[in-house]
């Protein structure tokens, strides 16, 4: 059974003062420690650059936290390949390991908590789950991942970036495990460890790839702030430019309160007036980026990361920001895909963040069926937050998300087109 066949493969959220979000409308802050702050916000730097948080010294187990268990007793699929077959009546085991007992970062996880039990709800043949909920502490994160990785065939979490860290880097991971962040470490992950998580930084390489396909030889310039998620975007984005052997001429905008100043808009202008480049790349979210166009013109071809939508309803009637192409999931900008339409909305997501943490749920969850069923190896998904590959690289995963595209039209939103990048 895969249960007897997973037993051979032996698997601390920080709370930090919320940062605010502008995208156009009222916006549910987002920690920190779950990314960058912004909107789809749960980025990964561009290159490892700081060093594991030391984590404490494991102590002696402390009782069990409250938990939910959900089981649907089943068979789990057999493999394709015949082997390692369930037997009738199996079940994989799988830990759902989120703070949701922190006030940082509990709106956060159950978010999240609530995507992977709506995709349990759908496909959760044969999968038993247990919600393990965590605090704030180093400790306690690491006390319950031990709790969870004995308990359970495959551990799902932690979310925030800080506390995967210190899983990654306390040589605890026996079981595998799918973690819902990037931790910043400069150290190889564990090898049953893969990382699912949502990155502002990916988002702007994928979008370097597409803007080279369709500028070829263009002569880009690159527009961002002074915020850390922004400062992230325009490293990643003009370090993978500068593979593709490009070049750019980059302009930071200084920001308060949402606004970009009126003289480095005057500014901007009167550059553009004497230096025009090919197409722009911005990483502004929504709101800047349409102070921006309103500055200096919707005709150069302009390219954006997730945080540039302000959603079909905040967005409607903003014709500053027509034409402008950006990745996002499916989740947000193709709610009538079928891969998407299968799964309910959740009633209380009241911002795209939250409705990206949901989506991360469901394909979380998916992903950890499809450890399950083909446990130490490599799968393709078709997820609500992009398409998902997973690969075995000398025994360790490897993943890859690809967004979908979509660009700004007529006004109304932001609206999936064929072309990928």
């Amino acid at each position: 059974m895969l249960v007897n066949y997973l037993k051979g493969l032996r698997v601390i959220a920080t709370a930090a003062a919320a940062a605010a979000m502008v995208a156009g409308c009222a916006s549910t802050p987002l920690p920190p420690d779950l990314g960058c702050g912004v909107p789809g916000g749960l980025c990964a730097p561009a290159e490892p650059n700081t060093s594991a948080p030391r984590p404490a010294p494991p102590a002696e187990p402390a009782p069990a936290p409250r938990s939910e268990t959900r089981t649907i007793p089943i068979e789990l699929y057999p493999r394709e390949d015949g082997a390692q077959a369930a037997a009738p009546g199996a079940r994989a085991r799988v830990a759902l390991l989120l703070p949701l007992e922190s006030n940082a970062l509990g709106k956060a996880a159950e978010s999240v908590r609530a995507g992977f039990m709506a995709g349990h709800e759908r496909d959760g043949a044969g999968i038993e789950v247990q919600v393990v909920p965590s605090g704030d502490s180093a400790e306690d994160t690491l006390r319950a991942y031990a709790r969870a990785a004995e308990q359970n065939d495959i551990v799902v979490g932690p979310l925030a970036r800080s506390a995967v860290a210190a899983v990654a880097s306390s040589n605890v991971v026996t079981k595998p495990t799918v973690a819902l962040n990037h931790p910043q470490i400069d150290r190889p992950l564990p090898a049953q460890m893969l990382v699912i998580g949502l990155s502002l930084e990916e988002e702007a390489r994928q979008v370097a790839d597409w803007a080279a396909q369709e500028q070829p030889g263009g002569r880009v310039l690159v527009l961002g702030g002074s915020a850390a998620w922004q400062q992230r975007v325009v490293g990643a984005f003009t370090s993978h430019w500068a593979r593709l052997g490009r070049n750019n001429a980059t302009v930071d905008l200084p920001v308060l309160d949402g606004y970009v100043d009126a003289n480095a808009l005057a500014d901007l202008r009167k550059r553009l007036e004497i230096d025009r480049p090919d197409l722009v790349f911005a990483a502004l979210d929504a709101n800047q980026l349409r102070q921006v166009r309103s500055a200096i013109g919707t005709s150069l071809p302009t390219y954006g990361v997730s945080a540039a939508n302000p959603g079909r309803t905040a967005g409607a009637g903003w014709p500053e920001l027509d034409g402008v192409r950006m990745l996002d999931l499916p989740w947000t900008i193709q709610p009538e895909h079928p891969q998407v339409m299968v799964y309910p909305r959740p009633v209380d997501a009241d911002t795209l963040d939250m409705q990206r943490l949901y989506a991360l749920g469901i394909d979380a969850f998916r992903v950890a069926r499809e450890v399950a069923q083909h446990p130490g190896s490599g799968f393709e998904l078709d997820g609500v937050t992009g398409r998902l590959s997973v690969r075995m690289n000398n025994g360790a995963y490897a993943v890859k998300r690809q967004e979908a595209a979509a660009v700004y039209r007529d006004g109304l939103g932001f609206e999936a087109v064929a072309t990928r990048p």
